[in-house]
Protein backbone atom coordinates (compact mmCIF):
# COMPACT_ATOMS: atom_id res chain seq x y z
CA UNK A 1 0.00 0.00 0.00
CA UNK A 2 1.31 3.50 -1.25
CA UNK A 3 1.59 6.39 1.41
CA UNK A 4 -1.09 8.22 -0.63
CA UNK A 5 -3.08 5.05 -0.22
CA UNK A 6 -2.55 4.99 3.47
CA UNK A 7 -3.34 8.24 3.95
CA UNK A 8 -6.63 8.41 2.13
CA UNK A 9 -7.14 5.19 4.27
CA UNK A 10 -6.70 7.78 8.00
CA UNK A 11 -8.97 10.20 6.18
CA UNK A 12 -12.23 7.51 5.63
CA UNK A 13 -12.05 7.34 9.58
CA UNK A 14 -14.68 10.34 9.12
CA UNK A 15 -17.05 8.51 8.14
CA UNK A 16 -17.51 7.36 12.26
CA UNK A 17 -18.94 9.66 14.24
CA UNK A 18 -17.84 8.62 17.73
CA UNK A 19 -13.88 8.46 17.26
CA UNK A 20 -11.86 7.04 20.28
CA UNK A 21 -9.15 9.24 20.56
CA UNK A 22 -5.35 8.10 22.00
CA UNK A 23 -5.28 11.98 23.47
CA UNK A 24 -9.07 12.69 24.41
CA UNK A 25 -10.03 15.99 23.66
CA UNK A 26 -9.74 18.70 26.46
CA UNK A 27 -13.02 20.34 27.54
CA UNK A 28 -13.39 23.48 28.27
CA UNK A 29 -13.68 26.97 27.08
CA UNK A 30 -11.30 27.54 23.95
CA UNK A 31 -9.56 30.91 22.92
CA UNK A 32 -11.50 32.18 19.90
CA UNK A 33 -10.52 33.95 17.25
CA UNK A 34 -11.59 35.15 13.51
CA UNK A 35 -9.24 32.44 11.65
CA UNK A 36 -6.26 30.40 12.46
CA UNK A 37 -3.49 29.62 9.80
CA UNK A 38 -1.14 27.04 10.30
CA UNK A 39 1.46 24.82 7.87
CA UNK A 40 4.18 22.70 8.24
CA UNK A 41 3.13 20.46 10.50
CA UNK A 42 4.88 17.44 9.07
CA UNK A 43 2.85 14.33 10.04
CA UNK A 44 4.56 11.31 9.22
CA UNK A 45 7.65 12.21 11.03
CA UNK A 46 9.49 12.00 13.79
CA UNK A 47 10.03 15.57 14.15
CA UNK A 48 6.26 16.81 14.29
CA UNK A 49 5.88 18.14 17.71
CA UNK A 50 2.14 16.48 17.66
CA UNK A 51 1.66 16.96 21.28
CA UNK A 52 2.29 20.14 21.48
CA UNK A 53 -0.41 20.56 17.97
CA UNK A 54 -2.79 18.80 19.89
CA UNK A 55 -2.67 20.60 22.83
CA UNK A 56 -2.81 24.12 20.49
CA UNK A 57 -5.87 22.56 18.83
CA UNK A 58 -7.73 21.77 22.61
CA UNK A 59 -7.08 25.25 23.37
CA UNK A 60 -8.31 27.50 20.71
CA UNK A 61 -11.28 27.65 17.79
CA UNK A 62 -11.82 30.23 14.96
CA UNK A 63 -14.72 30.95 12.30
CA UNK A 64 -12.04 29.73 9.47
CA UNK A 65 -8.98 27.87 9.48
CA UNK A 66 -6.43 27.58 6.91
CA UNK A 67 -3.63 24.83 6.57
CA UNK A 68 -0.98 26.40 4.26
CA UNK A 69 0.38 23.24 2.86
CA UNK A 70 3.09 20.73 4.02
CA UNK A 71 0.46 18.94 7.08
CA UNK A 72 1.69 15.76 5.79
CA UNK A 73 5.00 14.55 5.10
CA UNK A 74 4.75 12.47 1.58
CA UNK A 75 8.21 12.96 0.74
CA UNK A 76 9.11 11.03 4.02
CA UNK A 77 5.97 8.49 3.99
CA UNK A 78 6.94 7.42 0.51
CA UNK A 79 10.42 6.12 2.03
CA UNK A 80 9.34 4.93 5.44
CA UNK A 81 5.88 4.65 6.87
CA UNK A 82 5.72 6.28 10.32
CA UNK A 83 2.13 7.26 11.69
CA UNK A 84 1.62 7.37 15.19
CA UNK A 85 -1.51 7.35 16.77
CA UNK A 86 -1.23 10.94 18.08
CA UNK A 87 -1.20 12.13 14.56
CA UNK A 88 -4.10 10.41 13.63
CA UNK A 89 -5.85 12.28 16.74
CA UNK A 90 -4.59 15.63 14.59
CA UNK A 91 -6.45 14.57 11.55
CA UNK A 92 -9.61 13.92 13.61
CA UNK A 93 -9.29 17.10 15.39
CA UNK A 94 -9.30 19.04 12.47
CA UNK A 95 -12.18 17.08 11.01
CA UNK A 96 -14.20 17.61 13.99
CA UNK A 97 -13.60 21.16 13.85
CA UNK A 98 -15.07 21.01 9.81
CA UNK A 99 -17.89 19.13 11.00
CA UNK A 100 -18.72 21.84 13.61
CA UNK A 101 -19.02 24.38 11.09
CA UNK A 102 -15.30 25.95 10.90
CA UNK A 103 -14.57 26.83 7.45
CA UNK A 104 -11.36 24.59 6.35
CA UNK A 105 -9.48 25.30 3.89
CA UNK A 106 -6.26 22.91 2.89
CA UNK A 107 -3.98 24.26 0.21
CA UNK A 108 -1.28 21.73 -0.27
CA UNK A 109 2.77 22.14 -0.38
CA UNK A 110 5.53 20.66 -1.70
CA UNK A 111 5.89 17.71 1.00
CA UNK A 112 2.01 16.52 0.43
CA UNK A 113 1.64 17.82 -2.98
CA UNK A 114 0.03 14.58 -3.75
CA UNK A 115 -3.32 16.68 -2.84
CA UNK A 116 -2.94 19.03 -5.45
CA UNK A 117 -4.56 16.48 -7.98
CA UNK A 118 -7.87 16.76 -5.95
CA UNK A 119 -7.85 21.06 -6.40
CA UNK A 120 -11.39 22.67 -6.08
CA UNK A 121 -12.78 19.53 -4.36
CA UNK A 122 -13.57 19.28 -0.91
CA UNK A 123 -12.88 15.94 1.26
CA UNK A 124 -14.80 15.45 4.69
CA UNK A 125 -16.05 18.73 4.77
CA UNK A 126 -12.63 20.29 3.89
CA UNK A 127 -12.14 21.79 0.79
CA UNK A 128 -8.28 21.87 -1.06
CA UNK A 129 -7.40 24.90 -2.92
CA UNK A 130 -4.32 26.07 -4.81
CA UNK A 131 -4.10 29.28 -3.33
CA UNK A 132 -6.89 31.89 -1.98
CA UNK A 133 -7.81 35.36 -0.78
CA UNK A 134 -8.79 35.93 2.52
CA UNK A 135 -10.56 39.49 3.58
CA UNK A 136 -9.94 40.32 7.59
CA UNK A 137 -12.63 41.84 9.61
CA UNK A 138 -10.84 45.42 8.36
CA UNK A 139 -11.33 44.84 4.84
CA UNK A 140 -8.35 43.81 3.74
CA UNK A 141 -7.37 41.24 1.42
CA UNK A 142 -4.65 38.38 1.74
CA UNK A 143 -2.69 36.20 -0.57
CA UNK A 144 -2.73 32.69 1.09
CA UNK A 145 -0.26 29.86 -0.46
CA UNK A 146 2.36 27.50 0.78
CA UNK A 147 5.29 29.88 -1.03
CA UNK A 148 7.28 26.45 -2.27
CA UNK A 149 6.41 27.87 -6.20
CA UNK A 150 9.10 30.99 -4.63
CA UNK A 151 11.61 28.33 -3.90
CA UNK A 152 14.56 28.38 -6.60
CA UNK A 153 15.97 25.98 -5.36
CA UNK A 154 12.72 23.24 -5.31
CA UNK A 155 12.09 24.86 -8.61
CA UNK A 156 15.41 24.86 -10.74
CA UNK A 157 17.05 22.02 -8.71
CA UNK A 158 14.78 19.27 -7.36
CA UNK A 159 17.04 16.50 -6.27
CA UNK A 160 18.74 19.17 -4.47
CA UNK A 161 15.76 19.52 -2.57
CA UNK A 162 15.58 16.23 -1.47
CA UNK A 163 19.32 16.18 -0.49
CA UNK A 164 18.44 19.30 2.04
CA UNK A 165 15.72 17.22 3.16
CA UNK A 166 17.35 14.45 4.06
CA UNK A 167 19.87 16.91 5.84
CA UNK A 168 17.14 18.67 7.64
CA UNK A 169 15.53 14.98 8.73
CA UNK A 170 19.08 14.35 11.33
CA UNK A 171 18.58 17.81 12.61
CA UNK A 172 14.77 17.32 13.14
CA UNK A 173 16.05 13.89 15.01
CA UNK A 174 18.66 15.37 17.00
CA UNK A 175 16.06 18.33 17.94
CA UNK A 176 13.86 15.44 19.49
CA UNK A 177 16.70 14.08 21.28
CA UNK A 178 17.66 17.79 22.86
CA UNK A 179 14.57 18.38 23.62
CA UNK A 180 14.07 15.05 25.60
CA UNK A 181 17.00 15.66 27.69
CA UNK A 182 15.92 19.28 28.46
CA UNK A 183 12.52 17.89 30.08
CA UNK A 184 14.32 15.58 32.35
CA UNK A 185 16.00 18.30 33.43
CA UNK A 186 12.38 20.59 33.57
CA UNK A 187 13.61 22.93 31.06
CA UNK A 188 10.90 24.09 28.45
CA UNK A 189 10.78 23.19 24.72
CA UNK A 190 13.89 24.80 22.47
CA UNK A 191 14.46 24.40 19.02
CA UNK A 192 18.01 23.30 17.83
CA UNK A 193 17.15 23.62 14.50
CA UNK A 194 15.60 26.91 14.60
CA UNK A 195 18.63 28.30 16.24
CA UNK A 196 21.20 27.16 13.45
CA UNK A 197 19.26 28.10 10.95
CA UNK A 198 19.53 31.49 12.42
CA UNK A 199 23.30 31.50 13.00
CA UNK A 200 24.18 30.16 9.39
CA UNK A 201 24.21 34.03 7.41
CA UNK A 202 23.31 32.30 3.72
CA UNK A 203 19.72 30.65 5.45
CA UNK A 204 19.05 34.21 6.65
CA UNK A 205 19.84 35.69 3.44
CA UNK A 206 17.41 33.29 1.91
CA UNK A 207 14.36 33.81 3.89
CA UNK A 208 14.78 37.31 3.69
CA UNK A 209 14.48 37.04 -0.26
CA UNK A 210 12.04 34.79 0.01
CA UNK A 211 9.98 36.99 2.02
CA UNK A 212 10.82 39.89 -0.37
CA UNK A 213 9.81 37.82 -3.88
CA UNK A 214 6.16 36.31 -1.88
CA UNK A 215 5.73 39.60 -1.19
CA UNK A 216 6.10 41.31 -4.66
CA UNK A 217 3.66 38.55 -5.91
CA UNK A 218 1.39 39.92 -3.68
CA UNK A 219 2.13 43.53 -4.94
CA UNK A 220 1.45 42.47 -8.58
CA UNK A 221 -1.80 40.34 -7.31
CA UNK A 222 -2.91 44.04 -6.12
CA UNK A 223 -3.79 42.60 -2.49
CA UNK A 224 -2.97 43.84 0.32
CA UNK A 225 -0.43 41.41 2.05
CA UNK A 226 -0.05 37.27 2.20
CA UNK A 227 0.03 34.47 4.16
CA UNK A 228 2.55 31.98 3.54
CA UNK A 229 4.30 29.17 5.18
CA UNK A 230 7.06 26.43 3.90
CA UNK A 231 10.13 28.75 5.29
CA UNK A 232 9.67 27.44 9.10
CA UNK A 233 9.98 31.22 10.08
CA UNK A 234 7.04 32.48 11.77
CA UNK A 235 7.39 36.52 10.56
CA UNK A 236 4.90 39.50 10.51
CA UNK A 237 6.23 43.21 8.42
CA UNK A 238 5.58 45.29 5.92
CA UNK A 239 7.71 44.81 2.94
CA UNK A 240 7.00 47.83 0.21
CA UNK A 241 3.59 48.59 1.44
CA UNK A 242 3.06 44.93 1.54
CA UNK A 243 1.86 42.66 4.88
CA UNK A 244 3.86 39.76 4.75
CA UNK A 245 2.43 37.11 7.40
CA UNK A 246 4.54 34.00 7.64
CA UNK A 247 2.88 31.20 10.23
CA UNK A 248 5.62 29.40 10.67
CA UNK A 249 5.56 25.38 11.95
CA UNK A 250 4.90 22.89 14.18
CA UNK A 251 8.81 21.40 13.75
CA UNK A 252 10.95 23.72 14.60
CA UNK A 253 9.19 26.80 16.33
CA UNK A 254 5.73 25.78 16.63
CA UNK A 255 3.73 28.83 15.81
CA UNK A 256 0.27 29.77 14.29
CA UNK A 257 -0.90 32.79 12.75
CA UNK A 258 -4.60 34.33 14.12
CA UNK A 259 -6.95 37.32 13.09
CA UNK A 260 -8.95 38.67 15.98
CA UNK A 261 -12.58 39.67 14.94
CA UNK A 262 -11.16 43.11 14.81
CA UNK A 263 -8.49 42.61 12.23
CA UNK A 264 -5.60 42.23 14.41
CA UNK A 265 -2.79 39.60 13.42
CA UNK A 266 -0.92 37.96 16.09
CA UNK A 267 1.70 35.10 15.93
CA UNK A 268 1.15 32.73 19.08
CA UNK A 269 4.37 31.10 19.91
CA UNK A 270 3.18 28.09 21.43
CA UNK A 271 5.72 27.00 23.74
CA UNK A 272 6.04 30.21 24.67
CA UNK A 273 1.83 30.13 25.65
CA UNK A 274 2.63 26.28 27.82
CA UNK A 275 5.32 27.65 29.53
CA UNK A 276 3.16 30.33 30.70
CA UNK A 277 0.60 28.36 31.61
CA UNK A 278 3.50 25.81 33.32
CA UNK A 279 4.34 28.64 35.15
CA UNK A 280 0.77 30.07 36.46
CA UNK A 281 -0.06 26.46 37.45
CA UNK A 282 3.18 25.82 39.38
CA UNK A 283 2.54 29.46 41.32
CA UNK A 284 -1.08 28.44 42.35
CA UNK A 285 0.17 25.04 43.78
CA UNK A 286 3.39 26.84 46.38
CA UNK A 287 0.35 28.93 47.03
CA UNK A 288 -2.23 26.19 48.23
CA UNK A 289 0.78 24.51 49.45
Amino acid sequence: MNAITRIAAVADLADYRDPVFIHPEREGERRRYRTIWVSDVHLGTRGCNADMLIDFLDHTDSETMYLVGDIIDGWRLRRKWYWPAKHNDIVWRVMKRAKRGTRVVYIPGNHDEMFRQFTGMTFGDIEIRRKAIHETADGRKLLVLHGDEFDTIMLAHRWLAFLGDAAYELLMRLNVLVNVVRRRFGLPYWSLSKHAKHKVKNAVEFISRFEEVVAHEAAVRHVDGVVCGHIHNAEMREIAGVAYYNDGDWVEGCTALVEHFDGRMEVLHWADEIAARTAVRAAAQRIAA
